[in-house]
């Protein structure tokens, strides 16, 4: 994007503010210009991918992700169509399934019965837990399916080559649900350092804070508790991280170090007096983490979403859940392994650097970024950004407006995929199997260094 419109879109603002901290969104002293709704123009915002016929597929996996892939197909059934739906757990399936009229003979338990029968749709959605990526995936791509597959990739390096391989081999479209860059948030920043007005990058800091409430529930009680049985927290939580800023910068991981470990979660820090359950538990209403607390008294959608709670008896279904689950269980004497906080230094090949760090212990989320540039800076809380010129002074900001899941990311993922698999043109999306193996071959980069303490060589 040139200068020029940028910052006619992007609304020029007075030189005097101050940068908003890292840690807390502030409001800059700026007084914008013209539209105080400006917002810089992509090459098509339009979310409907308005194609000529739907695109047909498959869930594997109807959890929360499944479920937000297929929204799409409810906001936009004339671009996107669910035709079946694979789950072990008979409450999810028969959800999905019954939202989109799906006929008995595509409603599949284990997502084998997928592929046992003949290829009936466009596309595989995979968004089963880490350790079932790659089998779904390598079969999808041999039947000949495209596959929107969600992250990570896989648990190593190898499965991750594999189905690079693999999807070559057999000519499918894989696209990683790297959904961070296809949010406008995002999209304007790398615009706005692809344009030059920073000059060269030479250092970036960036923050993602888990939150402890959600580190608990899926790092520490949830499907991602233990690192081996799904994989690295850096992967399953932080892929995204390692992806977009050498997206966003062009740039590529030159060596990479990193530290971490579980401090807190662990059984010496349980509280006196506290039991295995929360239900029995002496103590729980003096715990922030009380089971009990959140997913029976304060019901949070975003964490009973793979409870069965729908009907009269909902009360008693969490009851049961907290009775006979790991969702259930003391934070404190769980079987996890997870580091409740991880830092990542990387240099890049051209020397510049990178200073990442990913927070469990925190009350609020999102990412935090800071990019300091030969020309400017930028300073971004996912709601906003700021361009501060060093030459003039002036700052530059840009504001999201509401959006759907990952700042708008999710339905515009999805809408980039169906467009690429109608045209059969992979070049339609930017988080192709091609291009997201690096972020992942980093990751697994800096889990060997943090457990071997040295620094490793991409």
């Amino acid at each position: 994007m040139k200068r020029r419109d940028f910052l006619k879109t992007l609304g020029v603002t007075a030189a005097a503010a101050s940068i908003p901290s890292m840690l807390k969104a502030q409001k800059p002293d700026t007084q914008e210009l013209a539209n105080p709704h400006a917002t810089i123009p992509f090459e098509s915002d339009e979310i409907d991918a308005k194609l000529s016929k739907p695109v047909t597929a498959i869930v594997i996996g109807a959890g929360s992700r499944g479920t937000g892939y297929s929204r799409y197909a409810t906001s936009y059934p004339n671009s996107f169509n669910i035709v079946g739906v694979s789950d072990i757990n008979e409450f999810r399936k028969n959800r999905m399934a019954d939202r989109f009229n799906i006929s008995s003979e595509h409603r599949f338990g284990d997502w084998s019965e997928v592929f046992k029968v003949p290829r009936f749709a466009d596309t595989v959605i995979i968004s089963t837990p880490d350790d079932l990526h790659y089998e779904p995936c390598m079969k999808a791509l041999e039947m000949g399916y495209n596959v929107l597959l969600e992250k990570p990739i896989a648990q190593s390096e190898k499965e991750c080559a594999d189905i690079l391989a693999q999807a070559r081999k057999y000519g499918g479209i894989v696209a990683v649900c790297h959904v961070l860059r296809y949010a406008p948030y995002f999209i304007a920043m790398r615009n706005l350092i692809q344009s030059g007005d920073i000059g060269e990058v030479v250092s970036i800091q960036h923050l993602e804070p888990i939150g402890a409430l959600h580190m608990s529930h899926s790092y520490v009680r949830g499907n991602w508790h233990n690192s081996k049985a799904s994989t690295p927290i850096l992967l399953a939580k932080s892929c995204h991280d390692l992806d977009i800023v050498p997206w966003m910068t062009g740039k590529t991981y030159s060596e990479i170090s990193a530290f971490g470990d579980l401090m807190f979660f662990k059984h010496e820090n349980a509280p006196e007096g506290s039991a295995e359950r929360c239900l029995d538990c002496a103590v729980e209403q003096d715990c922030y983490f009380s089971a009990k607390r959140l997913y029976l008294d304060r019901r949070a959608f975003n964490y009973v979403f793979d409870f069965k709670t729908e009907g009269a008896d909902r009360e008693q279904e969490i009851i049961n859940y907290l009775r006979t689950t790991n969702y259930g269980r003391c934070v404190f004497r769980m079987d996890n392994d997870q580091c409740d906080h991880y830092v990542m230094n990387a240099k890049f090949t051209d020397g510049s650097t990178l200073a990442f760090s990913m927070e469990a212990l925190t009350s609020y989320d999102g990412r935090y970024t800071r990019i300091m540039g030969t020309k400017g800076d930028i300073v971004g809380d996912m709601r906003t950004f700021t361009h501060t010129d060093f030459l003039t002074g002036k700052k530059n900001v840009w504001s999201a407006g509401k959006t759907d899941g990952h700042g708008g990311g999710d339905h515009r993922l999805v809408r980039d995929f169906i467009k690429a698999v109608a045209a059969k043109d992979e070049s339609l999306i930017t988080s192709s199997i091609e291009a997201s193996v690096e972020s992942h071959i980093a990751g697994y980069k800096a889990e060997q260094s943090r457990l071997s303490g040295t620094t490793v060589r991409m």
